[in-house]
């Protein structure tokens, strides 16, 4: 039986990103069906722009979060990767990640990447 495969943070902020993007075409491409009733395509085309619009605005923030991000080689692949937060996944083989001490042998879990969960905890 194979085991849950997990994602790094930045891979999946970037498949968000580019589902924007094809939302976006695909909005606007159904706004083309609407080229009799000008108000309406209008309608269709400026909110295709608006998701490809956030979209690049995702991939902007995604791209500066990975500049701040720590690099690290997975113990697993040996190749490089970016790890975010507490616990991450490393992007090439799924495998997860932790640098917190604390979390060595304990189940991977996001929420220990949530400061409410450590607040709770009575941990920093």
């Amino acid at each position: 039986m194979m085991g849950l495969k997990y994602s790094s943070k930045i891979n999946k902020i970037r498949t968000i990103a580019l589902g924007l993007i094809f939302a976006g075409m695909i909005i606007m491409y159904i706004g083309l069906l609407f080229r009799n009733i000008e108000w309406l395509m209008l309608v269709f085309m400026v909110l295709g722009v608006i998701a490809i619009g956030l979209s690049t605005a995702i991939y902007f923030w995604i791209g500066l979060l990975s500049t701040k991000a720590v690099s690290i080689v997975c113990p697993e692949c040996h190749a490089q990767t970016k790890m975010l937060g507490r616990v991450d996944a490393c992007m090439y083989c799924k495998q997860p990640l932790t640098m917190d001490p604390d979390l060595d042998g304990e189940e991977f879990d996001e929420k220990y990447n949530s400061g409410k969960y450590w607040k709770e905890q009575g941990k920093k």
